[in-house]
């Protein structure tokens, strides 16, 4: 099955594809955060603020910004879970990278794959010299994924009065 041309597929591997979200996919898109323990490390966010992040990736396509991804399994399609990179609101030099994966995807090195996809991503799309990420400091999954792609541990930065694990890495 071809791509359609209006999708744009910014990684792919035997494994995964990482593409843009297409409209229709809404449903899909909100469903991933609908899970307690696939959202438990990520900021209190309402149903309303999910629906607005996807409008606001289909316009970031349209713009060709840095945006939200999808991530589906290589093999047979299956939805795996969304990806982002973004301008770090703490340092415009910076890009921020960050995922979500469904459960059935957790502890299939998958994590590791997205995380590498968007470093490399971000340094061959934009001008910036760090890529950065942050997660909950009990987040010890996510830590190790970034430690194992090469990101080294800052101090701890704070975002909205919540300490969180800061990572870098250097072009």
């Amino acid at each position: 099955m071809k791509n359609p041309k209006s999708m744009r597929t910014i990684y792919q591997s035997p494994k995964i594809i990482i593409r843009e979200f297409l409209p229709q996919e809404k449903q899909t898109f909100l469903d991933l955060f609908k899970d307690e323990q696939v959202t438990q490390y990520l900021p209190e966010t309402s149903p309303e603020r999910y629906v607005e992040m996807f409008n606001e990736l289909l316009e970031n396509y349209k713009k060709k910004n840095l945006s939200r991804w999808a991530i589906f399994n290589a093999v047979d399609n299956d939805f795996i879970g969304m990806c982002v990179a973004r301008i770090f609101f703490h340092d415009s030099n910076q890009i921020e990278i960050g995922y979500v994966l469904g459960r059935n995807y957790w502890e299939k090195g998958i994590a590791t794959e997205v995380c590498k996809a968007l470093t490399e991503y971000s340094f061959a799309n934009t001008d910036t010299k760090e890529v950065v990420a942050i997660t909950d400091l009990d987040n010890t999954g996510s830590k190790n994924v970034l430690q194992k792609v090469g990101f080294k541990r800052l101090s701890n930065l704070m975002r909205n009065q919540e300490e969180l694990a800061y990572f870098k890495i250097e072009r």
